[in-house]
C-alpha cells in the first residue's frame, strides 16, 4: 500500500495542467486497487462555460480522472507496466452512472479496481464519491498502445 504525491502522478502519467486531474493518491495496492484525489476548483477553465452562473464538473471528466486513477495503479506497478514505451489510453465505458452534480469546492475520492488485465486491455470497477455519497460510477476499458521510438 502506498501514498503518492502530485510529482509522483506525473512520473507515472504524461498528463499535465490543465488536463492532469489528480491532486493525489490516498492509497494504491498494487495489482488490485487505488484511491485517489481530485479537489475540484472554480478556477479551473471548463467553469466559465459549463455552467455560467451554476458551475458543475463535467461528467467526462470525472471518468478521465477515473481513468487517470486507473492508469497509475497499472503504470505504478513494475508488474504491470510495459517494458517498452507505452500510453495507457482510456478506450471505453460501460454502466456508467452519475448520481450527483460534482461543483467547486468539492473534493472528488476517486476509487479504481482492477476486474481484469489482459495483455495490454485493463478493464477496472470505478466509483467516484464525494462526502461519501456516490456521484458517479461505471466500468472502464483502457489499453496500452506501444510508442514508436
Amino acid at each position: 500500500m502506498s501514498v503518492m504525491s502530485v510529482q509522483e502522478i506525473m512520473d507515472c502519467l504524461p498528463h499535465r495542467y490543465p488536463f492532469l486531474l489528480l491532486d493525489g493518491v490516498i492509497e494504491c495496492n498494487h495489482g488490485d486497487s487505488i484511491i485517489a484525489k481530485k479537489n475540484v476548483s472554480i478556477n479551473e477553465p471548463f467553469f466559465t462555460g459549463h455552467f455560467p452562473g451554476t458551475p458543475v464538473f463535467p461528467g467526462v471528466l470525472i471518468l478521465e480522472a477515473l481513468a487517470q486513477a486507473s492508469g497509475v495503479l497499472v503504470l505504478s506497478d513494475p508488474a504491470l507496466r510495459p517494458e517498452k514505451k507505452s500510453l495507457f489510453l482510456f478506450v471505453g465505458v460501460d454502466d456508467v452512472r452519475f448520481k450527483r452534480p460534482v461543483v467547486p469546492g468539492d473534493q472528488l475520492v476517486l476509487k479504481s479496481r482492477i476486474s481484469r488485465m489482459k495483455r495490454n486491455l485493463g478493464l477496472f470497477e470505478c466509483a467516484a464519491y464525494v462526502d461519501d455519497e456516490l456521484a458517479a460510477s461505471g466500468q472502464l476499458k483502457c489499453m496500452f498502445k506501444e510508442l514508436d521510438d
